[in-house]
């Protein structure tokens, strides 16, 4: 290898290595099983959701009921919602989701996050959208582990001087 001198040299050196110097983004395709539906898995919490995606009259479905007779909040109902009124394709997509683990509110928000990716593997061009307002991202927190010498994970037993 030669010796470098200068920065101009180290950038053309740099590009010698890599080709061209300039990267290409990622070209998202769509992935669709044999029945031509979209699956994706949505985490939350303990929650996992499985969810498929294909084009229908805006069904959705999980665990084989209603997702209104499922989820009785609406808080729960928005959330599930969310990503599609993002996506502007409300009513255009039918939806069935298995969901496992955790309670309601971890469960909810898991179908949202495997709706989300759902539509992204049948749409791809939604991704900017859905992922701006920060669907597709995995939100990580779980419940931290009780520790020995204390109530809770980090509440300490009520002190007492007599």
């Amino acid at each position: 290898m030669a010796e470098l001198n200068s920065l101009e040299e180290l950038g053309g050196a740099v590009k010698e290595v890599t080709g061209s110097g300039e990267t290409e983004a990622p070209v998202h395709v769509q992935k669709l099983d044999a029945h031509g539906r979209a699956y994706a898995t949505g985490k939350r919490k303990d929650a996992i959701a499985r969810v498929w995606l294909k084009p229908g009259t805006g069904k959705i479905t999980i665990n084989k009921k209603t997702y209104d007779a499922y989820f009785g909040r609406p808080v729960l109902q928005m959330l599930i919602h969310q990503p599609i009124k993002a996506a502007n394709r409300d009513g255009q997509y039918d939806i069935v989701a298995t969901v496992t683990g955790g309670g309601l509110s971890g469960q909810a928000g898991a179908v949202r996050h495997g709706i989300s990716k759902a539509l992204t593997y049948y749409e791809p061009e939604l991704r900017g959208i859905l992922k701006k307002d920060g669907f597709l991202t995995r939100d990580s927190r779980v419940v931290e582990r009780k520790k020995y010498g204390r109530a809770k994970a980090r509440r300490s037993f009520q002190f007492s001087k007599r």
